[in-house]
């Protein structure tokens, strides 16, 4: 008997170590996926000065350029994260790999102000749908209760796309133009897709039907919960709110960061394109402290609310405290080390706003759920980088510190709802009811 008993946990573990190992190949690569997602974002930041001394672009019209890039951004995050629902994760994956590439060849090749902003509108299309895709398709091969560190690395992914992008983008922005940095993007999109395509792989939870995903992950929903009670449920209108704050703090760290070390705290463009990194590192920091405490309590039996709802809202806060005391120091160090802080804290809410909608929605709906707080989320990527335009044309460089301020305000605000709204295990059994 014991014999057999052990030949049978040999058995099983085999399977196991495997499925285990695949797990955290996949997730190795959607990490790499997500870093060149936000290299892809940040190259018009970090080139700002350059594009709009090139084109001859005002504040506002750069502004512009950068907030097309999210033009479509939301239309396809909603349509293809539903599709995800149905369709496979790895090949959704590959494809927007290849356009993400695609995009960028037109304003590589030349062109004005017309050729650029189209491209930024096709590769905001085709990037919309890649982090709640790409949290599906890791999520997946997790349980409930070990999903918080494969989240929190996916999304570090975007931390350390920025922090291993930056200087080297920067060096060749400098020394080759910014059009080159768009070729080197292009470059690093298609040796992903390779990869992917070797050895990426779509989880068994994923290739399940609906009702066999729900009943792999142990989840007690019905296969058939309305997508409108999800999105009525106060777990996801405060987690939608309170990420959508924190994105357009995301979004002024891709787009004005660079120009706001600059012209607002007169650094060089060789240590601005150094600087750039620390809110990003910081954000790092704080993505792998909070995946750590929320998994600790979770496994000591506190509840999400606290877990991951507090939190999170323990964050934005510390970030929107950071944000609002920045414009009122006069030291530039200070200000430097406050907006690191400040915008590294705001900003590190996805994995948060993640893990709680794919803990509150039923495996069956969870592409779509997460998809519609990305589309709505990343409204926030369409409104900052105009906003922050319009302010430094009308104000100059005081037009940067009050663009911080509101920051904080709006941060503040998230923080607020987080803490009021946000309790998945009460919206879990409210949908089950």
């Amino acid at each position: 008997m014991t014999t057999a008993s052990a030949a049978m946990r040999g058995t099983e573990a085999g399977p196991a170590a495997r499925g285990s190992r695949r797990a955290w190949t996949v997730t190795a690569l959607l990490v790499v996926f997500m870093m060149v997602n936000f290299a892809d974002k940040s190259v018009l930041g970090l080139a700002a000065d350059e594009i709009r001394a090139d084109l001859h672009l005002s504040a506002t019209q750069f502004g512009l350029a950068n907030s097309a890039f999210f033009l479509l951004f939301s239309v396809a995050a909603i349509v293809v994260g539903m599709a995800a629902d149905r369709v496979s994760p790895k090949l959704l994956l590959l494809v927007m790999a290849v356009l993400w590439s695609v995009a960028q060849v037109p304003a590589a090749v030349g062109g004005g102000l017309a050729v650029l902003i189209g491209s930024r509108v096709f590769l905001g299309a085709a990037e919309g749908p890649a982090f709640p895709v790409a949290q599906q398709a890791t999520l997946s091969w997790f349980p409930n209760d070990k999903r918080n560190l494969p989240s929190a690395l996916l999304t570090i992914g975007i931390t350390l796309g920025v922090i291993i992008s930056a200087p080297g983008l920067s060096w060749v922005i400098q020394n080759h133009g910014w059009r080159s940095a768009l070729w080197v993007l292009a470059a690093i999109g298609v040796v992903w897709a390779v990869l992917w395509s070797l050895f990426g792989a779509d989880s068994p939870r994923a290739r399940a039907t609906a009702t066999t995903k729900a009943a792999d992950d142990g989840d007690a929903f019905a296969s058939k919960v309305p997508y409108r009670k999800i999105f009525a449920s106060r777990t996801w209108i405060g987690s939608t709110l309170a990420y959508f704050m924190s994105y357009w703090s995301v979004a002024l760290m891709l787009v004005w960061m660079p120009s706001y070390l600059r012209n607002a705290l007169d650094y060089s463009a060789s240590t601005a394109g150094k600087l750039v990194v620390l809110p990003w590192a910081v954000g790092a920091v704080v993505l792998l402290g909070q995946a750590t405490l929320t998994g600790r309590l979770m496994r000591r039996g506190v509840v999400s609310r606290k877990a991951r709802g507090w939190v999170g809202g323990f964050m934005l806060a510390i970030g929107a405290v950071c944000c609002l005391l920045t414009p009122f120091v006069d030291s530039v160090p200070a200000q430097t080390v406050l907006v690191a802080l400040g915008f590294g804290f705001s900003g590190s809410y996805a994995t948060v706003a993640a893990t709680t909608v794919a803990e509150l929605a039923p495996a069956s709906r969870s592409g779509g759920a997460l998809g519609l707080m990305n589309a709505l989320v990343t409204v926030s990527g369409l409104l900052a980088p105009a906003a922050v335009g319009a302010l430094v044309d009308a104000q100059g460089d005081a037009g940067y510190q009050h663009a911080v301020l509101v920051t904080g305000v709006l941060v503040a605000v998230g923080a607020v709802l987080a803490f009021a709204l946000i309790d998945p295990e009460r919206d879990r059994a409210r949908l089950t009811g």
